[in-house]
């Protein structure tokens, strides 16, 4: 099966070289896997993007379309088509190809995140869905607590813990929503200082690791390491910053944004992280082309915001 997670890194890479200058290593590299593909589907794919960026949501649905066509088991088509359909406020459609992305990759966290969007829009529950998506599946149900966590649904985060295995991510999660609850976070804060006092603590090595990474700009080793932190460690900030921060240096600004988003609603009372995710959402932004949204995050840094 095509490695279609490499698809979407490199295809967004070929539309964003028309705005940006990539390295000519990235370039080869991009042309490796893109020959994997028909000229047919790269042409729908790249125009669709385009189309979904300028918000004519119509257009970019009918090439996804195309696209779905000529590769009907692609997961990223059905993701893209259900973040279109999103977009145009035509929820039911979205909500179909979330729940067909999902049950391709029913451990993904983006795409379960995408269908609870979803969900919410419409103000349906999660009872909803539960019958069309493998609900059993562990992991799954550890992304969707997550997920719900980050959107500050905290009553229905812990009902989704409730039927999970005791696990340190379960355990962690469950004083985390308890913190936002009884105390608006407040002893969380306490927590992460302590945190930051331990130096056996896996996580700040874990960040240590990925600092050098990014001093030394090997982004491609940073991008499969901070995805691995990321899964194992799904509430701490740093690794939405790493991972947005690879993201954004090989080619997929796109999703980079989205995960320094997400990585803001787990952020307490750090500046100086908060300050290099507004770097890397501002870079991020200028990449895809918005330069609204990169002066806005540029001058978040400048004030303090």
């Amino acid at each position: 099966m095509k490695n279609v997670l490499l698809l979407w890194v490199f295809l967004t890479a070929s539309i964003l070289m028309h705005c940006d200058t990539y390295a000519q290593e990235e370039q080869e590299s991009a042309e490796v896997y893109l020959d994997e593909y028909t000229d047919e589907f790269q042409e729908n794919f790249f125009e669709a993007l385009k189309q979904k960026g300028i918000q004519n949501y119509d257009r970019a649905v009918d090439l996804f379309l195309k696209c779905k066509q000529l590769e009907p088991d692609n997961s990223v088509v059905d993701y893209e088509l259900a973040k279109a359909y999103l977009l145009d406020k035509k929820y039911i459609q979205a909500q179909d190809y979330a729940v067909a992305a999902l049950l391709s990759k029913p451990e993904d966290y983006w795409y379960l995140d995408n269908l609870l969007t979803i969900l919410d829009k419409q103000g349906s529950p999660i009872e909803e869905i539960k019958q069309r998506i493998p609900y059993q599946n562990e992991k799954l149900r550890q992304n969707m607590a997550v997920s719900l966590f980050r959107m500050k649904k905290y009553e229905e985060a812990s009902n989704v813990l409730g039927s999970m295995e005791n696990s340190g991510l379960k355990t962690e999660l469950t004083r985390k929503i308890n913190d936002s609850l009884e105390k608006g976070g407040q002893m969380q804060e306490v927590r992460t200082v302590e945190q930051r006092n331990n130096s056996n603590d896996p996580v700040l090595q874990l960040q240590a690791t990925m600092e050098q990474l990014i001093s030394a700009s090997n982004f491609k080793k940073l991008l499969s390491e901070s995805q691995e932190a990321l899964d194992t460690y799904p509430l701490q900030p740093y690794f939405y910053y790493a991972y947005g921060t690879a993201l954004n240096n090989t080619g997929n600004a796109s999703k980079g944004v989205e995960v320094l988003l997400s990585g803001l609603d787990y952020l307490l009372d750090d500046n100086q992280l908060q300050n290099k995710i507004y770097k890397q959402l501002s870079a991020g932004y200028a990449k895809i082309g918005d330069t609204q949204k990169a002066n806005e995050y540029l001058n978040k840094i400048n004030s303090g915001l």
